[in-house]
């Protein structure tokens, strides 16, 4: 990702948050790299670096000496400098994780609520968030990010059907979050989250161009771009399970016939397991997964599709080898450095880990148009100068 420093008005604190940002994903690395990738001055860099160090979020070590001269000194994030809380919320129940800087998880917890009403799920949000913060109760806490099944706002799609949140339309869910939780609040679907809890922490973090699919109660998928999620003009793009793949087949809740997660999801498969059993389910749907596999390499070209969510790693693998041999499509390269299909790292936890990362990235990343709040720790000293 090319970030680049600004002299607008706005610069001191979108500078701070780009230096910040570069180090977390780049580091151990140098002022002087730094200076060249963001396109500031070392001079600049280094100012922005001691308010850093001052606020506790970075950690410096000098490099080993190779030649003549004063080694550089090379910087990482300090993952102890700040926490933030990633949820996920889907039809079953709630997900909570503690997570630091590095997007190692710190604690865990979990609520299971079938069919969860909006204020039963805040009221049990604010007793895991309580729960999760006397883990680490004189840390800085950054922020609250929340992952959720989509798409949002669209009359005969949003929060319909087993597969998402029904009965919670209309309901302003990040203003519920703040107030209840009173930390920044971000929110998200939960394919693009955990497509970006992937890029930073996962098996994606050194691919730059790469497909998320996304194995929730339904089906989703982000495509990965210079590192970047993609997310269309109203942040609904990656409703991959609501494409209608089996003409006449099984009606769907959002009104169409045959929708590719009315076969390929957790949902679709616990339902068909209880009659053939998993590789029953495996076996039915290989054709489909691979005619998904194709549709997305032909409409996006990424370098790899990484597979994930919330299904089992071993029903994943599975179902990967069954898919082999892949059908032709434009990532039958020569030349390829990856395979065309990967397993998340992640696992489960990448959708936690990635919503995580909403706030962190939220808070300290380079994002014009965010709205920063009151609270936000790298305002503090802005404030105050």
């Amino acid at each position: 990702m090319a970030l680049k420093g600004t002299n607008q008005e706005y610069g001191r604190p979108y500078n701070r948050r780009i230096v910040l940002e570069t180090i977390r994903v780049q580091g151990p690395i140098a002022r002087g790299e730094i200076a060249k990738r963001v396109g500031l001055t070392v001079q600049t860099v280094s100012t922005i670096i001691r308010e850093l160090e001052a606020n506790g979020f970075l950690l410096a070590a000098r490099e080993e000496r190779r030649r003549r001269g004063y080694p550089a000194t090379e910087l990482t994030i300090n993952p102890d400098g700040g926490h933030a809380i990633g949820l996920h919320v889907t039809p079953r129940g709630i997900e909570a994780a503690l997570i630091n800087l590095a997007g190692a998880v710190i604690a865990r917890r979990e609520r299971k609520l079938p069919r969860l009403k909006p204020a039963a799920a805040f009221d049990a949000i604010g007793d895991l968030v309580v729960a999760l913060r006397k883990q680490k109760p004189r840390g800085r806490m950054l922020g609250i990010g929340l992952a959720m099944p989509g798409p949002f706002d669209v009359e005969s799609m949003s929060f319909v059907g087993p597969t998402t949140l029904e009965g919670w339309n209309g309901v302003p869910i990040r203003e519920r979050l703040a107030e209840k939780t009173n930390l920044p609040a971000f929110i998200e679907v939960d394919h693009a989250a955990a497509a970006l809890g992937e890029r930073l922490y996962g098996a994606a973090r050194d691919i730059r161009d790469f497909y998320y699919l996304f194995f929730g109660v339904g089906l989703g998928g982000c495509m990965v771009q210079d590192g970047n999620t993609l997310r269309g003009s109203h942040g609904n793009a990656g409703e991959i399970g609501h494409l209608p793949m089996v003409p006449g087949g099984e009606a769907c809740p959002c009104g169409n016939l045959g929708c590719l997660e009315r076969y390929l999801s957790c949902d679709a498969m616990e339902r068909r397991a209880q009659k053939v059993g998993t590789d029953g389910w495996i076996k039915d749907v290989t054709p489909l997964f691979r005619s998904a596999i194709v549709a997305i390499e032909n409409l996006f070209d990424p370098l790899a599709i990484v597979i994930g969510g919330i299904a089992p790693p071993a029903v994943i693998d599975k179902l990967m080898a069954a898919a082999q041999p892949l059908p032709h499509s434009v990532a039958e390269r020569r030349d390829r450095s990856v395979p065309r299909i990967i397993r998340s790292a992640n696992g489960e936890d990448a959708v936690l880990r990635g919503a995580a990362a909403l706030a962190v990235s939220g808070v300290l990343s380079p994002r014009i148009g965010l709205t920063f709040a009151a609270n936000d720790p790298l305002m503090e000293r802005e404030a105050a100068a």
